[in-house]
């Protein structure tokens, strides 16, 4: 059980994890997978179990049976961990602590993959000086 929700943690595939995120598509996957492991984190990806389906409502006496609509089918989403459970992704991006391959700080806006890389390497309490 996480202490907040910006510190969660969990087993997946038997190993005790930080969680990095939920619900994540492949393509995101690749791209946590590689920044990650670059900074030197083991990273674990288990596919996220379907939703679960609400019972089927029991007929009366005398009604006819109608069958459920079968479920849209989910989409293919993963959860992304690494082994060392106590990491915090947000601790991580704000305290300046994940690289990218160029040598480059991870911010807010490269993690969340709106800028490709920040040139500028003044942070932004300095920024406005």
């Amino acid at each position: 059980m996480a202490i907040n929700k910006n510190h969660e943690f969990e087993e997946l595939d038997g190993v005790k994890c930080g969680i990095v995120e939920k619900n994540v598509k492949p393509q995101r996957v690749a791209f946590l997978k590689e920044l990650l492991e670059y900074n030197g984190f083991t990273v674990i990806t288990v596919s996220t179990p379907p939703p679960k389906q609400a019972p089927s409502p029991v007929p009366k006496p005398g009604e006819a049976v109608i069958p459920p609509p079968p479920p849209p089918p989910a989409p293919e989403t993963f959860t992304v961990g690494v082994t060392n459970y106590t990491f915090n992704p947000i601790n991580a991006i704000f305290g300046r602590l994940l690289k990218t391959k160029n040598g480059h700080v991870v911010t807010l806006a490269y993690w969340k993959q709106k800028e490709k890389v920040r040139h500028d390497e003044v942070p932004y309490y300095e920024a406005g000086k």
